[in-house]
């Protein structure tokens, strides 16, 4: 940010850091082993589509290269609030393939100068019973934050505290609860 643009009141978006998405497998097998918690093999990314024809080329090229070679196929939802949702699926569940395949959407977006709009990516897991668990990675922040739902409108914070006190030490997590946001209705 420059001299002119502090005086304006003008702030410059910090941008996307995506390579913090490699760290998910290894905390893949912490959750695993510590909490009995098992990767679903679906995971999504979450962005404000802009309209028009760049935008929509923009979508089609990600879905494209994720599903290139065979690849797992991707679904694209609106949620109620106007955000695109891109959800790819691995299976067997493979949380390296799909952090890969999720970076490469975020990363495309990112490249057609989209990156203003990513807001986040969501992993799923699941426990023995098949209760959900979300690893929620916040593009602009480069962390992660938990996300247990228990029903349509409620969560287990506890459950959430637990999991971050477990990937800890494999991934950067969001200090400030207040951005641990829940998303209610996701397309995993």
């Amino acid at each position: 940010m420059g001299f002119w643009d502090a005086i304006r009141g003008r702030t410059t978006p910090r941008a996307a850091t995506l390579d913090a998405l490699f760290s998910v497998p290894s905390a893949a097998m912490t959750l695993e082993a510590g909490l009995g918690l098992r990767p679903s093999g679906a995971g999504s990314v979450c962005f404000r589509a802009a309209e028009g024809q760049a935008s929509r080329l923009s979508q089609a090229e990600a879905s494209d290269l994720v599903g290139l070679d065979g690849g797992p196929r991707t679904e694209t939802t609106v949620d109620d609030y106007g955000y695109t949702w891109l959800t790819v699926r691995t299976d067997p569940p493979d949380p390296a393939a799909l952090v890969t395949d999720l970076h490469a959407v975020n990363a495309s977006l990112e490249a057609q100068g989209f990156s203003s709009s990513l807001l986040c990516s969501v992993i799923g897991f699941s426990d023995e019973q098949g209760a959900p668990a979300y690893l929620v990675y916040l593009y602009k922040q480069g962390t992660f934050y938990p996300f247990v739902p228990t029903g349509a409108s409620t969560r287990d914070t506890l459950r959430e505290r637990q999991l971050r006190d477990a990937v800890g030490v494999d991934l950067p997590v969001e200090a400030d609860t207040s951005r641990w946001m829940p998303i209610w209705g996701l397309p995993l």
